[in-house]
C-alpha cells in the first residue's frame, strides 16, 4: 500500500462564509495539496490555499482534523485539515487544478460539497469556529 499525505484549510472569511474549490474532475472540496520536502503541515496548508485560490489566510490554533481515504487502488491518503481565517479576499483560481472557487454560506456549502467526509469536517470546523 502506498501512503500519501496532503494538507489544506477550511477557510472562513469575515462573513463566516467558507472557501470551496471545484476540482477539474468535478468534485467540490476544500483547498489542499501534497506535502513537499522540508515543509511543515502548516506550510503546506497555507501554500496550497494560496496556490489554488490566491487567498492568504491565518491558521487558527486548536483545530487539526485528519481525513483518511483511498483515492486509488493500493493508495491510502491522509489529508490534514486546519481551520483558518482569510486575510485577503481576491480569488484567482489555479486553472490547472481548479475550475471554480468562492466563499459560500454554510448552507450552500453543505449542499455543494461532494463527499460525506468533507461534510463532517465542515460541521466540526463550524462548531469549533463558533465556539
Amino acid at each position: 500500500m502506498k501512503k500519501e499525505k496532503s494538507c489544506g484549510c477550511i477557510v472562513f472569511n469575515e462573513e463566516k462564509k467558507v472557501l470551496l474549490v471545484k476540482m477539474i474532475d468535478g468534485h467540490w472540496s476544500f483547498p489542499k495539496g501534497h506535502v513537499e520536502e522540508n515543509e511543515t503541515e502548516y506550510d503546506t496548508a497555507l501554500r496550497e490555499v494560496k496556490e489554488e485560490t490566491n487567498i492568504e489566510c491565518k491558521i487558527i490554533d486548536g483545530f487539526r482534523y485528519i481525513s483518511t481515504y483511498s483515492p486509488y487502488s493500493n493508495v491510502i491518503k491522509d489529508v490534514v485539515y486546519f481551520l483558518a481565517k482569510a486575510t485577503t479576499n481576491s480569488i484567482i483560481i489555479q486553472q490547472e487544478e481548479i475550475s471554480i472557487s468562492g466563499f459560500y454560506s454554510i448552507e450552500k456549502a453543505t449542499e455543494t460539497i461532494t463527499f460525506r467526509q468533507d461534510l463532517d469536517i465542515l460541521s466540526k470546523a463550524v462548531k469549533f469556529y463558533n465556539a
